[in-house]
């Protein structure tokens, strides 16, 4: 096919039922750009000899010189099959765990995937992630197992062996796919049951097992599995340039053998042969050890065809086969040294790669029209919000999702993905455009007009009269004209890089010019309820939080490196928006309605964990620095790129948790704690008694007691280590704890706050989840009793109430609101103490690091406050005298670290409860019981056995045999633990999967290339926080202790080196020998 025209693609972008908009998902090196790059050169854009080596969609140059695609990029092409004329925006995605923010972008675009999988290595991790992300966001898949001629070239297998190994694949595949059903229809299944059981409770247990098994029978998954018999796979070695799909072997077969296409596409895949004899199709190959079709009819031509052309290098049988298939080959393909370009030749004629994989995504991938309602609602429903309870105006806007019409009338609706950057010389209109014949006459003539006035000028400079002038003009237009070009370079300087936004229309026609809305991710769409009825953009409106106007100043059509300008863009279109950087960061919704809802947050897999500090060398270019940050942060690639200033950066930050743990068992020797009854432990605990400050209790268990620094209230707090289970829970419902925060403080300021039926069932699982994980005697109805989480309203650690006779209201307020309950009074200063809470757990005393996984039960809280004291008090430290309700308005700015929506509802909820009441809750006071509460924490943090948390990565690896030992060594360097090991069935592969601490990663990639000469390469992921076991304040003491570890224990302690390592970094005091042995450390002259 010749190059497609823009007219053409303008034409078809009109046509919404023959659009299909979909991304190309994989693994890293599983061959994503090389298949872009075969469907690109079918389109003509380049030569198909070019496919794979030139990486067409890999327009940066660190891709191309790092051979991997960092960002996702889109091109439009033009395919015609069965008479239908197409239009397919296909976005080709990095595999890369590093970058998989990317698939996130590209995937909330399109409607279906491309999902590539080798056909040695099989399902990768980040196949299973890159499924599950076209899951989350209900777009349809269609499978592509691509390099098959390292089947044949590599692992040499036979055509019989080749088939049994894509099964496998196969199987692996639609295994993922499977499960991630299976959940789906089992949640939904246990809602319909919950349902049935609260309106009817007589079922007995035996329909419940019926229920179950019906939910999976009944539900329709025809289209979710990949099978070659229903079209949706392709076999295909996209750097050969071939591949196929069973539909065309059935059409080729049913012409020669006289068989029905439609049989043949039923039986050709599967455990059926042909019967020579009877010449019928039969099934049960396998049993009776007969060839499978698939294996006689289509591998077996593809192995005799690699035998003849790349392993014996036969140039007879290629004639014959050649002439047999009827194809054309040019003799300098024929003639050439390397026999991949003649196969390539052969097989980009005989099967087409492109021609296989792009009519199957006409057929198979639904178009933009074809939306469903359930993915719509999903897209319109944010956070706790259901979509029903949303206004009526944003509800009738899923009828120009699902209808989407590219009417006048139809409301604009557009998703922007994300921001990328563009060099200004690449946009359309800075771009030289060919000149026309008539252009080029008339450039002509200027040329020698020109060239006469000079010679003119020449001659008259010779004469004596006009000497002056003539020398004047001369030295004149080269200074103005060096002064335009300075403006000129220096305007280039300041806009060398533009802001593109990505983003698709889903309802509507975007024209350029057009006044929109831009609405922010946390934009309320009942906040359109107050603007007038029928407004646009247009018109002049009151301010709205998220919401901005603008006009679309330009609009542009994909392609890959190139970009082309357009004036107006139909419905479901994938498009390039520009002139939107001051209005969107990252992502935004644009509409012409505001009652639309932004669209639903993108599903990002990883998530970031290492943090670096960055300053400019030179103070003076701190603004550049700033400005290229925040470039960073829309478009995230390289700062240095936009900045052009030196800058420091700092060592990576890792982060690190602060954990308390039960009382050891064993000490560092392994050795019963119990039987050691020695003068060195009992010293140790002596000097461990004697570290608390005056005012500061500490008993056996662990209770800590401080009283404010008036005297005026005592706290008694005990620090209590959480189940591991209990921290993992609180980590994975951050969301659901921060609905409920957000409920309370609804309801304390008597508002309402509507959350979705679905999260209010997840939040009663949570909560019977967390009952069911703290069990025992110390926990009994802890669940109820919990005051706050922290650090943040939300952070996996709980503050328990276990004040006598202090009844609070409970954090799960939302599950109660039905029941009539009676109303719990809150104590004054009851903010002080969760303030104080929440500062104690977002800065541990180890290293100031947050806290996790540690329990906080306030068990005494005493108050020796009178209202007239509580007036003279605060009367008298802020030396005025004042009425004491102005007094709480001067005196609440001072205690800033309280929540401020939290008091401004105690407030409202006490101000008539304690109107006659004079006790100040926001003074002088109420910071003196925060810190003391701070304080307290603290120290009863320090009473038990403090350990640091690590941030472990999980490692996949896949090496060689004899690589395999230096992979090990390398993980063992680096504090690694290996978990699994297997060997890749079929392959000389194995894959190890480990884990590794963050604070080791750091040029682990590099090093373990390095080592194994590039035959491994690791992906690393964010997986959990783990307990380092080791002390980091332990030192020896006993005489074992000594004699394992050394006077100053020799064997260095990790837990303290990293500890020491933060607070160094920090500011902190860090307790070590700077100089040892001050004789020996001067510098003597040698004696010669």
């Amino acid at each position: 096919m010749g190059h497609t025209s823009l007219e053409k693609i303008i034409a078809l972008q009109k046509k919404t039922p023959h659009i299909r908009n979909l991304c190309i998902l994989a693994h890293v090196d599983h061959g994503k750009t090389t298949l872009a790059d075969c469907l690109v050169a079918s389109n003509g854009i380049i030569s198909s000899r070019l496919a794979g080596k030139l990486r067409y969609l890999d327009s940066r140059e660190d891709e191309q010189i790092r051979g991997i695609t960092m960002k996702s990029s889109a091109i439009s092409l033009h395919y015609t099959t069965g008479g239908n004329e197409y239009l397919i925006n296909l976005i080709d995605s990095p595999g890369h765990v590093d970058f998989s923010s990317e698939v996130s972008t590209a995937v909330r675009l399109c409607d279906g995937a491309i999902v590539v999988v080798d056909a040695v290595e099989g399902v990768c991790p980040q196949t299973q992630v890159v499924l599950r992300q076209a899951w989350l966001e209900n777009i349809r898949p269609v499978l592509v197992i691509n390099k098959i001629d390292r089947l044949i070239v590599e692992l040499k297998l036979t055509s019989q062996e080749a088939y049994t190994h894509l099964q496998k694949i196969l199987e692996q595949v639609n295994a993922v796919t499977g499960s991630l059903f299976t959940s789906k229809v089992l949640e939904e299944r246990a809602e319909k049951d919950a349902e049935a059981q609260s309106s009817c409770t007589e079922n007995g247990s035996g329909d419940q097992v019926y229920d179950w098994s019906a939910g999976l029978e009944e539900t329709d998954d025809s289209d979710l599995y990949f099978s070659p018999d229903r079209g949706n796979v392709v076999f295909a070695s996209a750097i050969d340039g071939w591949g196929f799909s069973i539909h065309q072997f059935a059409e080729m077969y049913s012409q020669k053998m006289g068989i029905r296409s439609s049989v043949l596409l039923k039986t050709l895949w599967g455990d059926f042969y042909l019967n020579a004899k009877a010449k019928k199709i039969m099934k049960g190959a396998q049993s009776k050890g007969k060839k499978p079709l698939f294996v006689q009819l289509v591998l077996d031509n593809i192995w005799s065809m690699y035998d003849a052309v790349v392993t014996r290098r036969d140039k007879e049988k290629v004639e014959k086969m050649v002439t047999s298939l009827g194809l054309k080959v040019m003799s300098r393909d024929l003639r050439h040294s390397d026999p991949k370009v003649l196969l390539s030749a052969i097989c980009s004629q005989w099967l087409p790669v492109s021609q296989a994989v792009l009519s199957m995504v006409c057929e198979k991938l639904p178009s933009p029209a074809e939306i469903s309602a359930e993915r719509v609602e999903k897209l319109m429903s944010v956070g706790a919000r259901r979509f029903d309870s949303l206004p009526e105006q944003t509800q009738e806007l899923k009828k120009a999702f699902l209808d989407c019409s590219a009417d006048e009338t139809a409301p604009v609706i557009v998703f922007v993905s994300k921001m990328f950057a563009v060099d200004s010389k690449a946009l359309p209109q800075n771009k030289q455009r060919p000149l026309t014949q008539e252009e080029i006459a008339q450039r002509r003539e200027q040329a020698r007009q020109r060239h006469a006035e000079r010679q003119a000028a020449n001659q008259s400079a010779e004469s004596p009269g006009s000497a002056d002038t003539g020398g004047a003009s001369t030295t004149v237009a080269p200074a103005s004209g060096t002064e335009a070009l300075s403006v000129k370079t220096a305007v280039e300087e300041d806009n060398k890089e533009h802001f593109v936004a990505f983003a698709r229309v889903y309802s509507g026609v975007l024209r350029k010019g057009q006044k929109v809305f831009v609405l922010g991710p946390k934009y309320d769409p009942s906040l359109a309820l107050r603007l007038p009825e029928g407004c646009s953009a247009a018109d002049v409106l009151p301010s709205v939080p998220h919401m901005a106007c603008c006009t679309v100043d330009s609009l542009y059509l994909l392609m890959g490196r190139e970009l082309e300008e357009l004036d107006e863009v139909p419905t479901g279109n994938v498009l390039g928006i520009g002139g939107m950087e001051e209005f969107i960061l990252k992502s935004a919704t644009i509409s012409t309605s505001p009652s639309c809802p932004p669209f639903t947050p993108l599903n990002f897999e990883a998530t970031p964990i290492v943090r670096v500090a960055v300053e400019p060398k030179h103070p003076s270019e701190m603004p550049k620095l700033v400005r290229g940050m925040r470039l960073l942060n829309q478009a995230d690639p390289c700062a240095e790129v936009f900045a052009k200033i030196e800058i420091s950066a700092s060592k990576p930050i890792i982060p690190f948790r602060e954990t308390v743990i039960r009382p050891p068992k064993v000490d560092m020797v392994n050795e019963d704690m119990g039987k050691q009854q020695k003068v060195a432990v009992i010293h140790q605990v002596k000097e461990e008694q004697t570290k608390y400050p005056e005012g500061v209790q500490v008993d056996s268990t662990g209770l800590v007691t401080l009283t404010t620094p008036n005297k005026m209230a005592t706290v008694g707090v005990r620090a209590i280590p959480l189940p591991e289970e209990v921290t993992r829970l609180l980590e994975d419902n951050v969301e659901l704890i921060r609905t409920m925060e957000q409920f309370s403080l609804f309801v304390w300021e008597d508002k309402t706050l509507d959350i979705n039926q679905k999260i209010l069932e997840n939040i009663q699982e949570f909560k019977v989840k967390l009952e069911s994980n703290l069990q025992g005697r110390k926990w009994r109805g802890a669940v109820e009793r919990i005051w706050a989480f922290g650090p943040r309203r939300c952070g996996p650690n709980i503050l328990l109430n276990s004040v006598e006779g202090y009844r609070r209201p409970s954090v799960w307020q939302c599950l109660e609101r039905e029941k009539e309950t009676e109303k719990a009074e809150i104590r004054d200063f009851d903010n002080s103490i969760a303030s104080g809470f929440q500062l104690a757990t977002l800065s541990g005393p180890m290293c100031e690091e947050l806290l996790m996984g540690v329990c906080f039960s306030v068990e005494t809280w005493d108050m020796k406050l009178s209202a007239p004291l509580a007036q003279q008090d605060s009367i008298d430290e802020d030396s005025r005298a004042a009425e004491p309700n102005i007094d709480n308005q001067n005196e609440s700015s001072d205690t800033h670290e309280t929540n401020t929506s939290s008091a401004s509802s105690n407030r409202s909820r006490s101000g008539a409860e304690a109107a006659g009441s004079s006790v100040d809750c926001y003074g002088p006071f109420s910071g003196q019981l925060i810190a003391a509460m701070k304080e307290a924490c603290r120290y009863a943090f320090q009473a038990k056995p403090q350990r640091l948390m690590a941030a472990m990565y999980t490692c996949e690896i896949m090496a060689t045999a004899e690589v395999l030992g230096r992979v090990y060594a390398v993980l063992s360097k680096r504090e690694g633990r290996v978990l699994q090991e297997e060997m890749k069935e079929g392959t000389d592969m194995f894959i190890i999967k480990a884990v590794l601490p963050v604070a080791e990663s750091f040029g682990f990639a590099d090093e373990i290339r390095k080592r194994t000469s590039g035959l491994a390469s690791p992906q690393l992921v964010f997986s959990h926080w783990e307990v380092i076991s080791s002390d980091p304040f332990w030192v020896p003491t006993t005489e074992e202790e000594y004699l394992h570890f050394g006077e100053k224990a020799d064997s260095s302690n990790q837990a303290l080196k990293y500890m020491n390592a933060v607070r160094r970094r920090k500011g902190l005091y860090v307790e070590e020998k700077i100089v040892e042995h001050a004789e020996k450390q001067r510098t003597l002259s040698k004696n010669k």
